[in-house]
C-alpha cells in the first residue's frame, strides 16, 4: 500500500510540475506574442503557426498507422505482432531526412515494441527486429512516405464510400400537400 502512495505522490508532484511549466509556457508565449506584435497581427500570427503545427504533427503521425489492420477487441493477439501488425516503419529519405522529419517515430515498429527506448537507437534496433520477424514469419511493413500517404488516402477513400452514395431523390412534403389542396379546391 506505501508503493501505491508513494506513486501517487510522485504522479502528483509532477503533475503540478507539469501544469505550472505548461501555464509558463503559454503566459511566454502570448506575451512575447503581443509584446513584439499589435494585437492582430498576434491572433494571425498564432492562427498561422498552430496550423502549421498541426499540419506537420499529422504528417508525422498519421503514416505509422492510418490504414493498418485493426484488431478487434478481444482478439487474442500476443504483443509482439500486435505492435508489429498494425504499425508501419516509413523508411529512408535524402541521408535518413525521416529522421529528422519524424523524430525517430518513423520506427513506429520499433517505438512500439521498446517504447523507452532512446529514439537515436530505434535505427539499430530495426535491423534486430526484422531478422527476428523475418525468422518467425511475422509480416513486418515498412514503406516510404510517399506510399504510406498513399496507403492512407486509399484507405480513407474506402470508408468513405458509403458516404459518397447519392441518396434517392425523394418529393417533397410541401408540393404534395399543394396538390392535395388544389384537389380539394
Amino acid at each position: 500500500m506505501k508503493l501505491i502512495w508513494n506513486r501517487i505522490l510522485i504522479w502528483v508532484k509532477y503533475h503540478k510540475i507539469e501544469i505550472l511549466l505548461l501555464t509558463l509556457h503559454h503566459l511566454l508565449y502570448l506575451g512575447m506574442l503581443f509584446f513584439c506584435l499589435n494585437p492582430w497581427q498576434a491572433l494571425i500570427f498564432m492562427v498561422i503557426h498552430q496550423g502549421l503545427f498541426g499540419l506537420f504533427l499529422g504528417s508525422a503521425f498519421a503514416p505509422n498507422h492510418k490504414g493498418m489492420p485493426i484488431l478487434a477487441k478481444g482478439s487474442r493477439i500476443d504483443f509482439l505482432r500486435r505492435q508489429v501488425l498494425t504499425s508501419r516503419n516509413v523508411n529512408g529519405g535524402f541521408l535518413h531526412s525521416n529522421d529528422f522529419w519524424y523524430g525517430g517515430l518513423n520506427y513506429q515498429v520499433e517505438h512500439h515494441l521498446f517504447p523507452s527506448m532512446p529514439r537515436n537507437n530505434l535505427r539499430k534496433a530495426q535491423k534486430i527486429v526484422q531478422a527476428f520477424c523475418q525468422e518467425h514469419e511475422i509480416a513486418y511493413y515498412e514503406t516510404s512516405m510517399v506510399q504510406s500517404f498513399r496507403e492512407i488516402f486509399l484507405f480513407l477513400h474506402q470508408v468513405s464510400a458509403p458516404l459518397r452514395v447519392k441518396p434517392t431523390p425523394r418529393k417533397k412534403a410541401g408540393l404534395r400537400i399543394r396538390v392535395r389542396l388544389a384537389k380539394l379546391l
